[in-house]
């Protein structure tokens, strides 16, 4: 699904009311080894340099270098509105523990693993001068590396809260949250054309790990799941390459790989209304553990490349609603001009995806393309992986994907085979915060 409301859309801003991430500096880990709970150690010196903190004027940090750290501590989550990096590794995770103070000690242990991460620091004492007979704390494959912009973010699928996990592994409230599941963490229906692959779909947990560098990336979704042993297992994960969407509208616009610039309507990062009206839960709209959070859509969609690429050009264009070239839409000279949508043909992905056809409704896309080797048959397995945010999943992504679903002419080319949805809460505020507190309070 790449629409104009959603999925359009250009840039890189990063998002309000971020603090500079805390120096998170504790006992030494020879007094307790691993990090199995509330023993946590934080020691080590800075391997990536420190937290750099850009502002401008309306409080927002603005897209930094490759090499920048973004701040992990604020209001709202990184990764969300913050600048897109181009790479991704996308975890869901199934908790295989029934503990809920467990669960509570690895969202803890997590969280603070998190901080020193996205600083480009160690994890505690590091890949090396610990106890020889220990394992390190890191596994040590970011060493010397920069933070390169590394964003963390959480978020909580729907079998987190039902007593019923949905893979029978447990008919129990497991960690007694069924009753604080949010009205607006649906279980997506299913959509014509869809052939999900359970194996790729659902999770309790997610990590959403964008870096600049894949092997940062990488880094953090390897420690995190390292950290979790005995507490959790990856589910199925998604390496991306390639942003299909940014959330600054001064950047180029990026290409999707069936050629065409994909984004060019997405919420930008620096516009605190339509992040609030859009992708942000109030106080009013959703439970008070969510304020500040959003809800979080992940769909595999594979793209018939053989197919696309022996397609015309003219057809190509149809397909869309958009030049190749320039981006503009169907009679307009720019990118950025107004589509007229009715000079589109009535099955062009662009007129079935815009606010227009749909009620107003718009997402804050941040996809990535990915390849995955060959389908045994001798075609590539690449496509998009979908990343959007909402305010209300029931408001925006199912109206949108079940008019694209029904009719646009992009389905030819694709189809959607792994799907996820997720609750991600509001920010870690401080170095006494951490990842989900305000769900267990």
């Amino acid at each position: 699904m790449r629409d104009e409301s959603c999925s359009k859309g250009p840039a890189d801003g990063l998002g309000a009311e971020a603090t500079t991430a805390a120096d998170s500096r504790a006992p030494s880990r020879r007094s307790v080894i691993g990090w199995g709970g509330a023993g946590l150690a934080l020691g080590a010196a800075a391997a990536g340099g420190a937290s750099v903190a850009l502002r401008g004027t309306d409080g927002t940090q603005p897209a930094g270098s490759a090499g920048a750290a973004v701040p992990f501590h604020g209001a709202h989550q990184a990764g969300i509105a913050t600048a897109v990096p181009d790479r991704l590794h996308f975890a869901a995770f199934d908790v295989t523990s029934e503990d809920r103070a467990e669960l509570i000690g690895l969202l803890k242990d997590w969280t603070a693993a998190a901080a020193l991460m996205t600083e480009g620091r160690p994890v505690g004492e590091g890949a090396f001068g610990g106890l020889p007979e220990a394992p390190p704390d890191d596994t040590g494959e970011a060493l010397g590396l920069k933070p390169s912009r590394l964003t963390l973010t959480i978020g909580f699928g729907p079998s987190l809260f039902t007593a019923d996990s949905g893979d029978g592994r447990s008919g129990k409230d497991r960690f007694a949250l069924a009753g604080r599941r949010p009205e607006a963490l649906v279980d997506l229906p299913k959509f014509p054309g869809d052939n999900l692959d359970p194996a790729r779909s659902g999770g309790d947990l997610c990590v959403q790990a964008c870096a600049d560098d894949p092997q940062v990336a990488v880094h953090a979704i390897r420690n995190l799941a390292r950290i979790g042993f005995g507490r959790i297992a990856i589910r199925w994960s998604q390496l991306g390459f390639g942003k299909t969407s940014s959330t600054t509208p001064e950047a180029q616009t990026p290409r999707n790989l069936f050629g065409f610039k994909d984004g060019t309507r997405n919420v930008a990062g620096t516009d605190g209304a339509a992040l609030d009206r859009h992708v942000w839960v109030s106080p009013e709209t959703g439970p008070a553990w969510m304020a500040g959070g959003s809800y979080l859509v992940a769909r595999r969609i594979a793209m018939r490349i053989e197919s696309w690429d022996r397609t015309s050009l003219q057809e190509q264009e149809d397909v869309f609603g958009r030049d190749k070239g320039e981006g503009a839409a169907v009679g307009k000279a720019k990118e950025h001009d107004e589509p007229f949508l009715k000079s589109m043909l009535p099955t062009s992905h662009v007129r079935l995806a815009h606010p227009d056809s749909n009620g107003g409704a718009k997402m804050l896309r941040r996809g990535y393309s990915y390849t995955d080797g060959t389908d045994g048959l001798g075609r590539l397995d690449a496509g998009l992986f979908f990343l959007a945010y909402q305010h209300d999943v029931r408001e925006a992504f199912i109206p949108v994907q079940r008019s694209l679903s029904r009719a646009d002419a992009l389905n030819e080319y694709i189809q959607h085979v792994g799907s996820a949805v997720f609750a991600v809460p509001p920010g870690v505020r401080d170095k006494g915060d951490w990842w989900g507190r305000e769900l267990f309070s």
